[in-house]
């Protein structure tokens, strides 16, 4: 069985790549429990002060891997993090306490949308195609976008995203403050590294003493809104919808909702 997360260190700063291309890098459980630890690893390791994710191939990601991920939600909601692990998202976990920088390609549907809520900085290449469909599968955004997408990119910006499920471009991405910077698809990567790099080299307590204290207004209502997300989706994947939507997911047939 192949890795699903490559890592690599460049003196502080850590590198994540997602592996799983031939997939475009759609997210299965070994996927997301890799990317736990290496979250961990950012987090546990002293020498190291950022991270940066990227993707192999030419799309970051398609989102989740329903078909491996569908089977395994319980009564009390899907655990995607490890014992041992951190959660990517700062939803199921306590965030990861360093700066995380994104870069982003091609697809970048859904959880590679929360991903960059919950990370500092994103850079995405002139050719990415956002979408944050849940409402097309059925179900909610679990991975932060109800809690983070409006804070960061205005309220009507956010609704009309989430609540229509269609796909958005880079320069809106830009317009809207989810991304920092549009560029080539060629420079995505040198571009994550160079802002993780002028991080890192910045004096380490200053850097985390400035992300804390940043946090704590922008993270400090997400609480109670947390603990919704898993009984919201539980409630949502046993309905009649979910299942129209994981049909269409498997035959490419477009759904047709019926509100039960």
């Amino acid at each position: 069985m192949s890795d699903r997360i490559l890592t690599s260190r460049h003196d502080h700063v850590f590198v994540m790549r997602l592996n799983r291309a031939d997939k475009r890098n759609a997210a299965d459980m070994q996927l997301l429990t890799e990317l736990s630890h290496a979250y961990a690893e950012l987090d546990a390791d002293d020498t190291l002060r950022v991270g940066v994710v990227l993707a192999e191939g030419d799309h970051f990601t398609a989102g989740l891997d329903l078909a491996d991920i569908t089977p395994r939600l319980t009564a009390d909601g899907l655990s995607i993090v490890p014992p041992d692990g951190l959660d990517p998202w700062g939803v199921q976990t306590r965030a990861v306490s360093k700066p995380v920088v994104i870069g982003v390609k091609g697809t970048c549907f859904t959880l590679g949308i929360e991903l960059m809520l919950a990370a500092d900085v994103a850079v995405a290449a002139d050719n990415t195609a956002f979408a944050q469909l849940e409402v097309q599968r059925g179900i909610l955004p679990f991975g932060g976008a109800t809690l983070r997408f409006a804070a960061r990119c205005g309220w009507g910006n956010a609704m009309r995203w989430m609540l229509t499920g269609d796909t958005f471009d880079a320069p809106e991405a830009h317009r809207m403050g989810l991304v920092q910077e549009v560029v080539s698809v060629e420079q995505v990567e040198p571009r994550a590294l160079e802002i993780a790099q002028r991080m890192a080299s910045a004096a380490p307590l200053a850097v985390a003493a400035t992300l804390r204290n940043a946090r704590l207004v922008a993270r400090a209502s997400e609480a109670a809104a947390i603990s919704q997300l898993q009984p919201e989706l539980v409630k949502l994947m046993s309905s009649r919808d979910a299942a129209i939507a994981f049909e269409s997911y498997l035959t490419k047939v477009p759904p047709v909702f019926e509100g039960h």
